[in-house]
């Protein structure tokens, strides 16, 4: 085994059992089977945990609860009924792909749908979650969409269509952000500071985790506020992406990759 492989590992025995897993952006597909058993092999270790928190775009795209039956779908149903099932709460927070999750999927899967952004305590510590997409507030165009689609009328008109009419929909869409994407910064798909600062402010906590703009990090700010970027994930192509936030009980929080090893980028 490489030096490095063996002190990740020590480093994972060593740590206790963690109180909470936080995990987004898998982007789950069926073209994507080694991302796909990444996550189902995280799931194995969400089920020795407390708490585990989905915070968004767990899927490539849901076109609503009607396509559970799905064979990809259902397989990761029971994948996460299976965590649930084991004893570990299991949380959700919509992200900008899978935002169309609701009462049927929460049913079958045993979890708890929460509002985006919601505040947790864990562990002696008051943290506030979040996809992270609501605060990327310079792509104007992107809010404004967003805006229109999180609306309940909207939602239902949509939802209303055939299953296949949404998806050929939902497929179009996101051609259209592909090519959009194309033409924006790197600055502009990022989160906005005055938009952190503001979360921070109205959430009275010092802790934030979040994911959406793939760019995983641990940002310190003055009086001790700190916030936790979650990893996307990708596992069909060298290097591998993905990994988890784990926070534990005596109120650590550590980031992980893939693998277990602790994060130190």
């Amino acid at each position: 085994m490489h030096t490095e492989h063996k002190q990740a590992s020590e480093q994972t025995k060593a740590q206790p059992r963690p109180v909470a897993l936080f995990a987004s952006d898998i982007h789950l597909k069926p073209s994507l089977p080694a991302t796909t058993e990444a996550f189902f092999a995280f799931l194995k270790q969400a089920a020795q945990a407390e708490q585990l928190y989905l915070l968004g775009d767990l899927f490539e795209y849901w076109a609503g609860d009607d396509d559970i039956p799905t064979p990809y779908n259902q397989r990761v149903v029971d994948a996460i009924r299976a965590v649930s099932d084991a004893g570990t709460e299991v949380f959700w927070i919509a992200g900008n792909r899978d935002f169309l999750v609701g009462d049927s999927f929460a049913a079958a899967t045993g979890a708890s749908l929460l509002a985006d952004p919601s505040v947790i305590d864990i562990a002696g510590k008051r943290i506030v979650i979040t996809h992270g997409d609501a605060q990327c507030t310079d792509d104007v165009p992107y809010m404004e969409f967003r805006a229109k689609v999180r609306q309940p009328a909207w939602q239902a008109e949509f939802l209303s269509m055939p299953l296949a009419q949404r998806k050929a929909i939902i497929e179009g869409l996101r051609n259209d952000s592909k090519m959009e994407q194309k033409e924006k910064t790197v600055a502009i798909m990022d989160v906005n500071p005055d938009a952190i600062s503001q979360l921070f402010s109205v959430s009275g906590t010092a802790t934030m985790i979040h994911g959406h703009t793939h760019r995983p990090a641990l940002h310190q700010y003055p009086q001790g506020l700190q916030r936790y970027v979650l990893p996307d994930w990708e596992c069909e192509s060298e290097p591998s992406r993905g990994g988890w936030l784990a926070v534990y009980g005596n109120g650590d929080i550590v980031r992980h990759n893939l693998d277990g090893s602790i994060a130190t980028s």
